[in-house]
């Protein structure tokens, strides 16, 4: 693991991309090719983001070894909220294009703590989505 505050060296970056104009109070975790940052608008307490440090749109613009790291810095943010937040369980994804929910055109991977009672009925996850296809348990009893 590297300096959280380490430099951005970044030489792909874009000027107007968010996730390569980071304050330096976001960044919670920072590895060489990825960062773990905390997120702007965070969906529960401890949501954080793994970003590539190379500016790239999406999951096909990666390097196999940008992809590892991804996932390595999914390890690092999980332990980090964990030992800060201690939720009950994870969700991990991202939206991969304008089409699946894309909003800002720099891959970046959610790491999004859950809390017992955070939601009503949290069974079905990252399917709601697509809201009719969420209670996959329910088919064929409607």
């Amino acid at each position: 693991m590297t300096d959280a505050h380490a430099p951005r060296a970044n030489s792909a970056a874009a000027p107007d991309c968010v996730f390569c104009t980071l304050e330096p109070a976001r960044i919670a975790w920072s590895g060489t090719l990825v960062l773990a940052v905390w997120d702007a608008f965070p969906v529960s307490p401890g949501h954080a983001l793994v970003v590539p440090r190379r500016h790239v749109p999406d999951w096909d613009a990666l390097t196999r070894d940008e992809k590892a790291a991804i996932l390595a810095g999914v390890d690092e943010a999980r332990a980090l909220i964990g030992a800060r937040r201690a939720p009950d369980g994870f969700n991990i994804g991202c939206n991969d294009g304008a089409a699946a929910g894309q909003t800002v055109p720099h891959f970046h991977m959610h790491v999004i703590p859950r809390y017992a009672g955070d939601a009503p009925d949290p069974r079905g996850g990252v399917r709601w989505v697509l809201p009719a296809h969420a209670r996959y348990w329910q088919a064929g009893e409607e």
